[in-house]
C-alpha cells in the first residue's frame, strides 16, 4: 500500500534534482557563450566603444559591442570606465547605453533557437525572447530623437548624480557567477582557451539542457509548477516586474534572468503577458552593476552615465507599458513567421545584432 506513494515521492525528488542539475548546466552554457564571445573580441568591443562621437553610430556600436560580450552590464561598465577616465564625454555615452539595451537581448534569441526542433515550443520561446527586443526598439525609437534634441536623460541624470557622488564605491558579488565560475573556467581551460571550441561546448550544453529541462517541466510536476508561477510568483504584473528587478540586481545579469524564463515560456508554464513585465523589471535591475561601478570611480560624469541607463529603463517602462499590446503583438507575429522558416531566427540574430551594426560602423 505504501510502495506507490513512496515511489511517487522518489520520482518527484528525482525530477527536482534533475531539473536543478539541468538549470545549472543551462546557466553554465550561458556563461560559456559570454566567455566565447569575449575570447573572440572583448578588446575589439572596447575599441569600438571608444571610437565614436556620432550618436547614430554610437547607438549601433552599443548594440554590436553588447552582442559581442553578451552583457549590457559589461558594456555599460566599460563606458562608465571610459567616461570616468576622460576618454569619452557623457553625450557620446548616452546612445551607446541605449544600444546596449538592445544588444543584451541576443542571448535570449540564441536560447530560443534551442527549441527550434519543436514548433509549438519554439513559437512560445521565440516570442518570449523577442518581446524584449521589441520593447527596447520601441523605447529607443521614442527616446533617442528626444534625447538628441532636448538631452532630458542627461539633464535628469546630472540632477540625480548630485545625490550619489561621494557615497563611495560598493561591490556586490553575483551568487550565480560564483556558483558557475568553477565549471566555466574549467571548461574554458579544457578547450585551451580557443573561442570556437568554447562556443561549441556552450551550444551543446545549451541545447541538451533545454531539451531535457522542458521534458521535465512537462512531466507530472508541471501542473504544480504552473500553479506556483501563475498564481504566486507571476500573479500580477507588478509582482513579476519586482521579481525581475530584484533577481537581476542580485545576479547582475539580465541575460541570465531573462534567458531562464525562455524555457518556462516554451513549456507553457508562463504566458507572454507574464514574461513581459518580468523582462521590464530585469531591464531596470541590470543597471545596478554600472551604478556600483560608477560610484567606485568617484567621478561625477561616470555616475551620470550609469544613471542615464537607469532613467532610460524606468522611463521606457512607464511609457511603453500603456501600449504593451504592440510589443506583444510584434513578438507573436515574428514568432509565427519564424515557424514557417527555420532559417529566419538565425538570419534575425545575425543581421539584427551583428550585420546591420557592423555595416553602420564600417560606412560611417
Amino acid at each position: 500500500m505504501s510502495t506507490t506513494p513512496t515511489r511517487s515521492h522518489a520520482l518527484v525528488i528525482w525530477r527536482l534534482v534533475a531539473a536543478a542539475t539541468l538549470l545549472y548546466t543551462f546557466l553554465v552554457s550561458i556563461g560559456l557563450i559570454g566567455k566565447a564571445f569575449k575570447l573572440f573580441g572583448k578588446g575589439f568591443a572596447e575599441t569600438l566603444l571608444s571610437s565614436t562621437a556620432d550618436p547614430v553610430v554610437g547607438l549601433f556600436i552599443g548594440i554590436l559591442a553588447t552582442a559581442i560580450v553578451q552583457s549590457s552590464s559589461t558594456t555599460t561598465s566599460i563606458v562608465v570606465g571610459l567616461v570616468g577616465g576622460g576618454a569619452m564625454d557623457v553625450g557620446s555615452a548616452v546612445p551607446i547605453i541605449m544600444g546596449a539595451n538592445i544588444g543584451t537581448t541576443v542571448t535570449n534569441a540564441i536560447v530560443s533557437v534551442g527549441h527550434i526542433g519543436r514548433p509549438l515550443e519554439f513559437r512560445r520561446a521565440f516570442a518570449a525572447a523577442t518581446v524584449h527586443d521589441f520593447f527596447n526598439l520601441i523605447a529607443v525609437a521614442i527616446f533617442f530623437p528626444l534625447e538628441q534634441f532636448f538631452g532630458f536623460l542627461e539633464r535628469g541624470a546630472y540632477f540625480l548624480g548630485d545625490l550619489f557622488v561621494g557615497l563611495g564605491g560598493l561591490t556586490v558579488s553575483s551568487p550565480l557567477k560564483l556558483l558557475t565560475r568553477p565549471a566555466i573556467d574549467g571548461l574554458v581551460a579544457l578547450a585551451g582557451g580557443r573561442a570556437w571550441i568554447v562556443l561549441v561546448l556552450a551550444l551543446v550544453f545549451l541545447f541538451a539542457s533545454l531539451t531535457w529541462m522542458v521534458k521535465i517541466l512537462r512531466s507530472l510536476v508541471l501542473s504544480r509548477i504552473e500553479t506556483f508561477f501563475g498564481r504566486t510568483v507571476f500573479k500580477t504584473p507588478l509582482r513579476a516586474l519586482l521579481l525581475g528587478l530584484l533577481v537581476t540586481a542580485a545576479v547582475q545579469s539580465s541575460s541570465i534572468t531573462t534567458s531562464v524564463i525562455v524555457p518556462l515560456a516554451a513549456a507553457g508554464v508562463l504566458t507572454l503577458e507574464q514574461v513581459f513585465p518580468y523582462t521590464l523589471g530585469s531591464n531596470i535591475g541590470t543597471t545596478v552593476t554600472a551604478i556600483l561601478a560608477s560610484m567606485a570611480t568617484g567621478e561625477p560624469a561616470a555616475v551620470v552615465v550609469a544613471l542615464v541607463h537607469l532613467l532610460f529603463n524606468i522611463l521606457g517602462t512607464v511609457v511603453v507599458w500603456p501600449i504593451r499590446r504592440l510589443p506583444l503583438y510584434l513578438a507573436r507575429w515574428l514568432a509565427t513567421l519564424a515557424m514557417r522558416s527555420r532559417l529566419l531566427p538565425v538570419v534575425f540574430i545575425g543581421v539584427a545584432f551583428f550585420g546591420i551594426p557592423l555595416l553602420v560602423y564600417w560606412l560611417f
